[in-house]
């Protein structure tokens, strides 16, 4: 971004311990790239000199040290301590906070309620194909992109669950984790509320599976606390329990599960198949066990395509080119309706991720635990704007993921 002919680099914070706004001239741009912890001042201000012709004066470089590390966005003492804080005020608070409430979304429940009945009374309910499945609800894609932009979507396809949502005991929510590691999955003890009260936490579950995942699990816990991902979905889920149970029923929802999916990118751009990750295998198993003893929905909370200027494409995508994205993603979600974990992840990995597909992770995850004889029911798709041009695009789509019958098989 600029001011007059000065132009700005923006750095965002996504865990919201950055007490404002910062920017940096983007001149410094090449000092930024040599903060890796790997250089000391001197030799960064040497490496400037030499590589980039920039002079800065101890004085200076020291400065713009200090202020970055005010801001906290640096890694240091000061951010590893309000990291600490943060964490333990998270773990300590009742329940999870929701984060995006009178942001995202109207805060009080009765605007919030009229909101998505607003959505809902708009929105038709048409499935995917003929002579699909009419088995059991088992599972649902959702979006998380924001409700704005995304609320036909999901208003379709938390509508077409409704029904299944009567006698749901409990709900594992896999979402997309945007500051997450590659290969994380990362649990919470915190239940989730929203602006009609709080979704209780499965504690019993969350513990089994930190017995068999260790402590790693929750080493980035702390982006839940700001984590969109699964706080718009758990919303939905909550608004459509009280359709259905009545508002009133506080004691007769079921518990969920939230766990945050980092990104794909070592098995995306390396040898190594996810379907031979060590923890996934873990989790999916505590899970499998624990989806086979009580009625479970299962959720991906993911978004697919990011495409654009606006997420480092050098050309805007024109109304071909939307085209071109229409018919690649209408091939990851035949995988997806198909059940076919292995083959949605393929596909991606084939063309190096180029849509640079979001909810990659929890998606395949929850095909995963889904397993054999799955049919999925497409709800919706639509492109939807990502920059004020209409040149980059987030596309969306809604499944509803119903069992043919016979015990689930993990793939």
């Amino acid at each position: 971004m600029g001011e007059g002919n000065e132009q700005y680099l923006y750095l965002r914070d996504p865990l919201g311990l950055t007490p404002g706004e910062v920017f940096v001239p983007a001149h410094l741009a090449p000092v930024l790239a040599l903060f890796d912890g790997e250089h000391n001042l001197p030799t960064i201000r040497a490496a400037l000199t030499l590589y980039r012709g920039m002079t800065l004066t101890p004085e200076e470089l020291e400065g713009l040290v200090r202020e970055l590390d005010e801001a906290m966005v640096l890694e240091g003492p000061r951010l590893e301590a309000a990291q600490r804080d943060a964490l333990t005020a998270y773990r300590t608070a009742p329940f999870r906070q929701p984060a995006l409430a009178g942001a995202a979304y109207p805060g009080d429940p009765t605007g919030l309620e009229n909101a998505l009945d607003g959505y809902c009374a708009a929105t038709s309910v048409a499935m995917g194909s003929a002579g699909v499945s009419s088995g059991p609800v088992a599972g649902l894609l959702s979006p998380h992109i924001d409700y704005t932009r995304g609320n036909r979507v999901y208003a379709a396809s938390w509508q077409a669950i409704a029904p299944a949502l009567e006698d749901v005991e409990q709900v594992i929510i896999f979402g997309t984790d945007h500051s997450g590691g590659g290969g994380k999955v990362t649990l919470t003890r915190q239940s989730y509320a929203t602006p009609w009260g709080v979704l209780p936490a499965d504690k019993e579950l969350t513990g089994a599976l930190l017995t068999t995942l260790g402590e790693a699990a929750l080493e980035e816990e702390l982006h839940h606390a700001k984590e969109h991902s699964i706080e718009l979905a758990a919303v939905w889920l909550h608004y459509m329990l009280r359709k259905v149970k009545g508002k009133a029923s506080f004691r007769n929802l079921p518990t969920v599960v939230p766990i945050l999916c980092g990104n794909m990118f070592p098995y995306v751009r390396g040898d190594e198949d996810p379907g031979q990750d060590g923890g996934f295998a873990r989790l999916l198993d505590v899970l499998t066990t624990a989806a086979a003893k009580k009625r479970t929905l299962v959720v991906a909370a993911g978004d697919l395509a990011h495409v654009g200027p606006a997420f480092g494409d050098s050309v805007g995508w024109d109304m071909a080119a939307r085209a071109t994205l229409k018919k690649s993603d209408e091939s990851s979600l035949e995988a997806v309706c198909q059940g076919d974990a292995p083959g949605f992840f393929q596909g991606l990995k084939q063309e190096n991720d180029a849509r640079r597909v979001c909810g990659l992770t929890p998606i395949y995850l929850a095909l995963r635990l889904l397993g054999s004889g799955l049919t999925g029911q497409r709800t919706g798709y639509e492109q939807c704007p990502a920059d004020p041009a209409g040149a980059s695009l987030v596309s969306i789509a809604g499944v509803v993921w119903r069992k043919n019958g016979g015990a689930p098989a993990r793939q």
